[in-house]
């Protein structure tokens, strides 16, 4: 059977896409906090942000598996209650760690998001069950995207009207995805779930651009969207193989 796919409006790849959100740790708006979602929304920035699900079921946005780079505490995310999540401090700033419910709220539909589910690699679909029904009641614009190819096969059955998409790099870093086979590594280079999950969009490390595998997808009409750009001379780099970018750092609309 060939996956059904749902195809991106215009509106995915009209602004940059601010990577966490438009963050800044020196004027206080930490990465995947409200802060730094309202400053994306006052920029029109679209909106990354990243998807975990807490000990007792809550889905939270938090990019890391564990909460000690950013939080003042040790431990993984999903070791967590939500309750104990929102009564640690972040190490900047005076956000807490915001739900996806909150986060929803906060954007309104006023700007894309790009929601990226975390996955363990371990076929455990608690947050693609949680998020689908959220997701379900919000009617602004919205992409839901993962490196795991397997996430998106279940949201194409539990949100089948929501474009999805696949993260993918080179897979070179073995310290990192060393858990895969060389099999396993060559497929996702390569994109080979594209067709079976019904991706409608690509999001490619742009490290590895320009290559064939991204410039194929995009040559049968899939928008391909790059991370992570950190100033003009990437922007520049990488724009003749993309049709937009996300970014932190600097302001891809300044002159």
């Amino acid at each position: 059977m060939t996956a059904s796919t749902t195809t991106v409006p215009d509106w995915f790849t009209a602004r940059p896409i601010a990577h966490r959100a438009y963050h800044d740790a020196a004027s206080g708006r930490i990465e995947n906090t409200l802060s730094a979602v309202q400053a994306a929304i006052d920029h029109r920035f679209a909106i990354e942000v990243d998807l975990q699900l807490t000990q007792d079921g809550a889905v939270v946005v938090f990019h890391d598996d564990t909460v000690d780079r950013l939080l003042q505490a040790t431990g993984r995310v999903d070791a967590m209650t939500l309750a104990a999540l929102k009564a640690t401090a972040f190490r900047q700033g005076g956000d807490v760690v915001p739900t996806l419910d909150e986060l929803l709220a906060t954007v309104a539909g006023k700007v894309p998001l790009v929601i990226e589910l975390k996955s363990n690699w371990d076929g455990n679909r608690r947050l693609e069950q949680a998020v689908a029904p959220i997701l379900a009641r919000y009617d602004g614009p919205a992409v839901v995207m993962s490196f795991d190819p397997g996430s998106m096969a279940v949201m194409q059955w539990l949100l089948p009207e929501m474009p999805r998409g696949i993260v993918a790099d080179r897979y070179t870093d073995l310290d990192e995805w060393g858990f895969l086979t060389p099999r396993q590594r060559f497929e996702l280079r390569n994109l080979s779930a594209v067709p079976h999950v019904g991706a409608s969009f690509v999001s490619y490390d742009q490290h590895g651009l320009p290559s064939f595998a991204p410039s194929r997808v995009r040559s049968l009409g899939l928008p391909v969207i790059t991370w992570t750009i950190r100033n003009r001379e990437q922007a520049a780099r990488v724009a003749p193989f993309v049709d937009q970018i996300t970014f932190e750092g600097f302001d891809p609309d300044a002159a």
